[in-house]
């Protein structure tokens, strides 16, 4: 089942304030269990970041690790993922382990070996 985006600022605010938080020096992933069925999901990338390419660079890279991991999460959560100055600059592939440990750590999937 495919992910929902989060754009109410409502939701991204319970988050920042009532959900579990974990940072990495790439991402900063908030967590909270949903009453919605599936899961939801919202990107902020601030003008911090850089340039609007580097945005959406950073935007695009958080995205597609998501879609990799959706399959693996158990239940219905809500994310917001803030993209950090390193993120445009990196490989996907280092804000996939990044997402996938911040995950582990929240209990949003199943810890692999």
């Amino acid at each position: 089942m495919k992910s929902q985006t989060l754009k109410e600022n409502k939701d991204f605010r319970r988050l920042y304030y009532r959900g579990k938080s974990i940072a990495s020096p790439c991402l900063v992933t908030y967590a909270m269990k949903s009453r919605n069925k599936g899961n939801r999901y919202g990107i902020t990338t601030s003008k911090k970041i850089g340039s609007a390419v580097e945005r959406n660079r950073a935007r695009r890279v958080i995205r597609a690790a998501f879609a990799q991991l959706e399959g693996d999460i158990k239940g219905d959560w809500d994310f917001v993922f803030v993209a950090r100055s390193k993120t445009s600059k990196v490989k996907m592939q280092s804000v996939l382990s990044d997402m996938q440990s911040h995950f582990e750590k929240l209990g949003v999937i199943d810890e692999k070996n």
